[in-house]
């Protein structure tokens, strides 16, 4: 049995379902249904069984689980960036994770785990080592606190460890996120009821909309995942990005552009869209000052280096099947 935690939510659904689209069916969903619209996110997926968070922890700490996991992999976070409670933050994301590494430690079960982009904080260089990691906000150094317990664990690992630094993620089953899901997501809403998409002016000297992101499809996170599983003896922290950083523009130009396409109408450069007032820049918000990531560009020699191989989606790409995707569930079909 896999074992999948977030299991309801944005990746973690994505990867119950990467296992079924693999032919496996003894998952074991752990999550947190307080507010119950993830559900939705496992309608069309096939699990053994579901438990709660709180639950699943009280039955690994008292040992009543009798048969060993195939693997544990841990998407279960707080990963609201605007979250304050140290105490919550680090209780869910800490603890909770250190436990379940040191249970998987104990019986030679594969652990793979979230860890996050933003553990390197404003830096430029966003490479696994500690010199480029500086977080910003309580959330990354959650995160970035149990990427340093999990490196001086794996000197002496008794299983694979393998913890994803993930970069800008969009995609399949985010809608449930709120405010936490990606630009895409949103601009899609947007322009769907109102015509136009929005995006922040300028800050920390790029232009308007042009801070630039490394921007990944879910579908490249679960094939990252499933490499992992499928080569235990493969160890790390690893990031998970495309290697390209691109301007938000792209995204707002990739949405609009899915749209014109079911109009029946050429894509548009950003400048057109512009022109057209299509895109909307509003002010930079002042919580957001000095906490927030211009920049993001992943270098992935490391993972490379660990033999994963496969192209990954630029946002054009990318962007544009989850869009194409988001409305034909919606009824939204091309226009003669």
């Amino acid at each position: 049995m896999y074992v999948v935690t977030g299991g309801a939510g944005f990746i973690g659904a994505n990867l119950v379902k990467a296992l079924n689209d693999r032919g496996e069916k003894d998952i074991l969903v752990v999550d947190d249904l307080e507010h119950g619209d993830k559900f939705k996110n496992l309608v069309d997926c096939e699990i053994a069984d579901y438990l709660d968070k709180r639950d699943f922890l009280e039955r690994i700490n008292n040992g009543d689980f009798k048969k060993k996991f195939k693997a544990i992999l841990h998407e279960g976070a707080c990963s609201d960036t605007m979250e304050h409670n140290g105490v919550y933050m680090m209780g869910n994301n800490y603890e909770y994770s250190r436990v379940l590494l040191h249970y998987c430690q104990s019986r030679r079960i594969p652990y793979l785990y979230a860890s996050s982009a933003a553990v390197y904080g404003a830096g430029k260089i966003f490479r696994e080592s500690r010199e480029h990691e500086s977080p910003l906000n309580v959330y990354g150094y959650s995160k970035w606190q149990f990427d340093q317990y999990v490196r001086r664990l794996l000197p002496k690992k008794t299983a694979q460890i393998v913890g994803f630094r993930y970069f800008n993620v969009y995609g399949d089953r985010e809608q449930h996120k709120g405010r936490m899901a990606s630009v895409a997501f949103h601009h899609f809403n947007q322009y769907r009821d109102a015509g136009k998409v929005k995006l922040f002016e300028g800050n920390d000297g790029f232009g308007d909309g042009e801070q630039r992101r490394d921007f990944i499809s879910v579908e490249d996170v679960a094939a990252v995942n499933l490499f992992f599983l499928g080569h235990p003896q493969k160890s790390g922290i690893f990031n998970v990005g495309t290697g390209r950083a691109q301007p938000f523009n792209d995204v707002a130009a990739a949405v609009i552009n899915s749209f014109r396409k079911l109009d029946g109408k050429p894509a548009a450069s950003i400048k057109t869209l512009q022109e057209e007032r299509l895109v909307e820049y509003i002010p930079f918000p002042e919580a957001l000052k000095g906490k927030y990531q211009s920049f993001t560009q992943a270098d992935m020699t490391a993972l490379r280096r660990a033999g994963y191989k496969k192209a990954f989606l630029t946002v054009e790409e990318g962007v544009g099947r989850y869009i194409s995707r988001l409305a034909e569930k919606e009824g939204i079909s091309r226009k003669a």
